[in-house]
């Protein structure tokens, strides 16, 4: 009997576990393809890469994206793009359009690599390398101080008779509010300072 009963739990727990890895994250999520695109067949993957960009877009639930061009003595282009929850990611993936596609890029790259992130992980919408740490710090510096200087004139005049704790509390709340909204459009508005690199 003690033996069955603990059988029975490890099974309701690895069904528990099965359960939780099929949910779909239901927060922004951000994928980063980083490829590697033979010398020769770069001008062809900028097309190529445009057309996704024009196909993606058409969508549910797209939220942008972006093309991160290689920097000097680099061949690595990274396609960046963003999709509301996790349902809609997996609908553009499991496309048929999507599939087509890929199978007319991969005479023009030697290598590959994924990443993706969720939530708040997606603030900077960055590739798998990113480029130097202290400009994506330059950027949350001065978009927070922004935040909290608007708080300050706009908010504060109105809430100045709040307690510090309720002040506190929505003056986060914005902040965070709107760094979730700002930071995508502006790390693929910025791709390339950010990442250090050169628009060939």
């Amino acid at each position: 009997m003690t033996v069955t009963t603990r059988l029975r739990g490890l099974r309701l727990a690895g069904n528990t576990v099965a359960r939780q890895a099929n949910v779909l994250p239901a927060e922004p999520v951000t994928v980063t393809v980083a490829r590697v695109v033979r010398p020769e067949q770069q001008d062809a993957f900028e097309g190529w890469a445009a057309d996704v960009q024009e196909l993606v877009a058409t969508f549910p639930g797209h939220l942008g994206s972006s093309l991160l061009r290689p920097g000097s003595g680099s061949d690595e282009f990274h396609l960046v793009y963003r999709f509301r929850d996790g349902e809609t990611l997996a609908a553009w993936e499991r496309s048929p359009e999507r599939q087509q596609a890929l199978a007319r890029v991969h005479r023009l790259v030697e290598d590959e690599r994924t990443a993706r992130a969720v939530g708040l992980e997606s603030f900077f919408a960055v590739p798998a390398r990113p480029g130097p740490a202290w400009r994506s710090w330059v950027l949350t510096v001065a978009v927070v101080l922004a935040l909290t200087s608007s708080f300050q004139l706009v908010a504060v005049p109105f809430v100045g008779g709040w307690p510090w704790s309720f002040r506190l509390l929505l003056s986060a709340v914005y902040v965070v509010s709107a760094l979730r909204v700002l930071m995508p459009r502006l790390s693929r508005w910025l791709g390339g300072w950010l990442q250090g690199s050169r628009s060939r």
